[in-house]
Formats: structure tokens, sequence, C-alpha cells
């Protein structure tokens, strides 16, 4: 069983900065792409971040481009997004997302980042 667990939002006021952490446990076999999604209030999920295993190859949606950096760290089965520049838009519940070789998708349980104004 693959769990992943998310740390790390809060409330900042716009402008601040936010470092989220996902740590997954359980045996993932083969190769895998980690990812960050939000959910903003009334509105559907959507991709925020993914990075490959090798951490060779990133994708952001362009409204976090330049401000957002996703990284992981193999060793300790963990991904970062680091969150800069926050506006209000940012505001959401984030989401840590796996997904194996298989493309079977495993989610953490949400974190919520409120940025206000």
């Amino acid at each position: 069983q693959v769990l992943l667990v998310e740390s790390g939002g809060g409330l900042v006021q716009a402008g601040a900065s936010l470092r989220l952490s996902c740590a997954f446990s359980g045996r993932i076999m083969g190769s895998y792409i980690m990812a960050w999604f939000r959910q903003p209030p009334g509105k559907g999920r959507e991709l925020v971040a993914a990075i490959g295993l090798g951490s060779r190859r990133s994708f952001y949606t362009d409204s976090v481009k330049g401000r957002f950096t996703i990284f992981r760290d193999n060793a300790k089965n963990t991904v970062y997004l680091q969150m800069n520049s926050l506006k209000p838009e940012d505001t959401a519940v984030y989401y840590c997302n796996l997904q194996d070789y298989y493309r079977t998708d495993y989610w953490g349980q949400g974190t919520q980042v409120t940025v206000s104004s």
C-alpha cells in the first residue's frame, strides 16, 4: 500500500512563500512521476507541477512559472513544492500525486493554502 502525506500548508499574505512537502511510503515498482495538483474553492482540480524520477524533466502550469519550483529527494521519498510570490489566486487545497509505471495514481489527503490580499 502506498501512502502519501503532505505538510506545509497555511495562511500567508500575498507575496509570501511556503514550501509544501509530500512524503510517500510503500513499495513502488519502476519509475514514477510525482506531481502537485490544486483545487481552488468551487473549481476543479488542476495540475500545478510535475517532476520525473530523475528530476531532469519538470512541468509547470503557466500561472506558476517563475514562482513555484518542484523538486524531489529520492533518498527521502519526498517531493517538495517551493511557492514564492504567492497570490490570492493561489488559494486552494494542494494535493500530492504519485503516478507509477502502470499509471496508477496515488493521492495525499490535501493541505490547505490560503493567501490573503
